[in-house]
């Protein structure tokens, strides 16, 4: 068992070619053997980091199957958006972890079936915002057209929280030099590994800081400015909640800022620890990025008026959060 309560097993040369399931069984012969197909179907086993239903998959010698003590997340769909706020020139909603903000470029090809099955926020916005606007009247239209949108910065894939989406050109416009402006008020929620510091994190952030990642570079000729500050917020269990407020918006900003600070967000793949280092390992059990877009305020596009929202942790995060203060008692 280890620190994050998972459980790991080798594949060895005996069990290649057997099934998923009955190695399961085989692994952990203390269990009932009904538990093995819960696991399956609770989304609780991995095979080299990447989620296995399949209980009849066979195994290849190896592989490293892993079990988790947490379900891991289904993928979201368009009843995880939540609208927080519309009119007629923006409309506000929560992203969902694992959903793209929108498409890129290179996924302009895309068929109308391969853009379904890997919808973006963008595209299924126009549908909820539809039944958002639909009237509840009975002798009311059973149809509205959904509108247009037009979205004005993104958030990571897998990080949550709010985002605003222009309705019209005007808007887009305003809202665009508002970011380009960096008065947008953002402010986000992160669990980290270890204790950190209140602090500002500032420096100039480029593609490819020398190691073929994202990261911060001696000087601006080759980035970009960028300033985060950071205030702790709770301490758990060898783990911080912190809070994050933005200056600047670059990509990745925030897991580029906390990962070169010794304190990577739990639950981060790609970032995990000071360049040049050996990567801090995750043994925080984290269920997915742990990071959230928990305010965003801006003026209106059209009257000007100071609108500000905020959104509390997702569930998972939220329960990830109580598992670590258990574990702290």
């Amino acid at each position: 068992m280890r620190h994050d309560g998972s459980q790991v097993f080798h594949v060895s040369d005996f069990e290649a070619g057997q099934s998923l399931l009955v190695s399961l069984r085989r692994w952990r012969p203390q269990a009932p053997g009904s538990e093995a197909v819960q696991l399956l179907r609770n989304r609780q086993v991995q095979i080299d980091g990447n989620l296995c239903e399949d209980s009849q998959r066979r195994l290849k010698t190896g592989e490293v199957v892993k079990v988790l003590p947490h379900a891991i997340a289904a993928p979201p769909t368009a009843a995880d958006i939540r609208v927080h706020f519309f009119d007629e020139q923006l409309v506000v909603v929560e992203k969902p972890s694992g959903m793209t903000t929108m498409r890129h470029e290179e996924e302009a090809h895309w068929s109308a079936r391969r853009r379904r099955r890997e919808s973006t926020l963008e595209d299924l916005l126009p549908s909820v915002l539809a039944n958002s606007l639909r009237a509840p009247r009975r002798n009311s239209p059973s149809r509205v057209r959904p509108p247009r949108v037009f979205p004005v910065h993104r958030l990571d894939r897998d990080t949550s929280g709010l985002m605003v989406f222009a309705r019209t050109a005007a808007a887009e416009r305003s809202l665009v030099q508002q970011f380009r402006e960096h008065s947008i008020d953002r402010s986000y929620l992160a669990i980290v590994e270890g204790k950190i510091v209140g602090q500002t994190i500032e420096s100039f952030l480029a593609r490819n800081r020398g190691d073929g990642k994202r990261g911060s570079v001696a000087d601006s000729e080759n980035g970009q400015q960028a300033i985060t500050h950071v205030r702790p917020v709770e301490f758990v269990n060898s783990h911080t909640l912190v809070e994050c407020r933005l200056e600047t918006g670059r990509t990745h900003q925030i897991r580029i800022h906390l990962s070169e600070a010794g304190h990577p967000v739990c639950g981060d793949k790609e970032y995990r620890g000071p360049p040049g280092r050996k990567p801090i390992t995750d043994r925080s059990g984290a269920p997915r990025l742990a990071l959230h877009a928990a305010e965003l305020g801006f003026e209106h596009p059209l009257t000007g008026v100071p609108l500000h929202f905020e959104s509390r942790l997702p569930r998972e995060l939220a329960d990830f959060l109580k598992r670590l203060r258990r574990i702290d008692t």
